[in-house]
């Protein structure tokens, strides 16, 4: 894979999986890489966004801005260790975190369980505090972000029981892209993401959610309640889409993604008469250019 440039503009799916759980086959959970003219933005951190950033070209030295949508383990489980093995590749530089308020006490403890290794590293191979180049920011409802040309804005979800979950809106360098985060379908993100070049909502596929639920042996009927009440059919996601009159709309943070049973043909069916424009069904290493073009 090639270094990414500075005059790059893309948006990567890292992991499309929704869902914590991985399985033989199955694609990672969630996290995406937003590059506007080479600036590089981590928006969640599951399992595999460390590999997934390196299998697209970056330097983790240049990690600098990562945004949590919310406290659910498939978007922040890796955070730690992402920050932690950039810092073993040459990180020396400041990590602005853009999070639920509650990630600082994640940072904490994960610091604290690898303290041995880090106070040796520190001392044995002259690294700088690990713990003073990590800086948080609580997220709020917004814009939570003005720096030259970029403007990140934020806006409540409904990804009950969570309160503090957010969808994003990130702008710059001719391009304006917005991630739904996890949430129940909710008509106004079509107000939220008005005129965006690139929607990327996460989606559930009705038709495979039994076979799902019969995939899990460990959970009960609390599981399919969280998913009905918490979370976007891909038909509402296309009706999410064509409101808002976006560019494109790619599925992303798949319920199932991984049942070899349903293909792209069936989320694709089922986006009919929803949603007509440019699409893209996620998969892990997905990279999709932006422009203006519409």
């Amino acid at each position: 894979m090639n270094k990414i440039l500075d005059t790059d503009s893309f948006v990567t799916l890292l992991g499309t999986k929704g869902g914590p759980a991985i399985r033989t086959g199955s694609t990672n959970p969630t996290s995406s890489l937003l590059v506007l003219n080479g600036r590089k933005i981590v928006i969640d951190c599951g399992l595999g966004v460390t590999r997934g950033l390196v299998d697209q070209g970056m330097a983790l030295k240049d990690l600098s801005l990562i945004f949590i949508t919310h406290m659910h383990s498939d978007h922040y489980l890796e955070l730690g260790p992402l920050i932690h093995t950039a810092w073993t590749a040459g990180l020396a530089t400041p990590v602005t975190v853009h999070a639920p308020r509650e990630i600082e006490e994640y940072w904490k403890q994960f610091l604290l369980s690898m303290k041995a290794d880090i106070d040796l590293r520190m001392e044995d191979e002259g690294r700088p505090d690990l713990s003073a180049l990590v800086m948080f920011q609580t997220l709020n409802e917004g814009e939570v972000l003005r720096l030259d040309d970029l403007t990140v804005t934020a806006t409540r979800n409904e990804h009950p029981p969570l309160v503090d979950t957010f969808a994003l809106r990130i702008a710059g360098s001719g391009s304006d892209v917005v991630f739904s985060g996890d949430t129940a379908y909710l008509p106004r993100l079509a107000d939220f993401a008005e005129g965006a070049d690139l929607l990327i909502h996460e989606a559930m596929l009705p038709d495979a959610l039994d076979a799902l639920f019969k995939r899990v042996s460990n959970g009960d009927d609390r599981l399919k309640t969280h998913l009905l009440r918490s979370h976007t059919m891909a038909s509402d996601a296309g009706k999410i889409a064509t409101q808002a009159r976006v560019g494109a709309l790619a599925l992303h943070h798949l319920i199932p993604s991984d049942d070899p049973d349903f293909t792209e043909e069936d989320w694709i069916a089922a986006l009919s008469g929803h949603w007509d424009g440019p699409l893209h069904i996620g998969k892990d290493g997905m990279r999709i250019p932006l422009t203006r073009a519409r």
